[in-house]
């Protein structure tokens, strides 16, 4: 339950981040980005509801694949300038 709150204020943050891009990122890196953080808490979520802790554990794999997605992400927009 606490890494999935930690994981909808990071959620958040991003989405607050991104709305200083360039218009131009709109439907580029910004999106990819809030994509990939929204589908963080979202899986947490639809895995605690399986049955199994086998498909639960799965999800937790999709989740650990979008955080490293989202971390490579993040580094290109810091190599671009955009963030800090």
């Amino acid at each position: 339950m606490e890494i999935w709150k930690k994981s909808r204020f990071f959620c958040s943050k991003i989405y607050k981040v991104t709305l200083s891009f360039p218009n131009e990122e709109k439907f580029g890196l910004t999106n990819q980005l809030r994509r990939a953080s929204v589908s963080i808490p979202s899986n947490i979520a639809e895995g605690s509801s399986r049955k199994s802790n086998k498909d639960f554990a799965r999800f937790l794999e999709i989740v650990i694949g979008l955080a490293y997605k989202t971390e490579k992400q993040i580094f290109i927009l810091s190599d671009l300038g955009f963030i800090n």
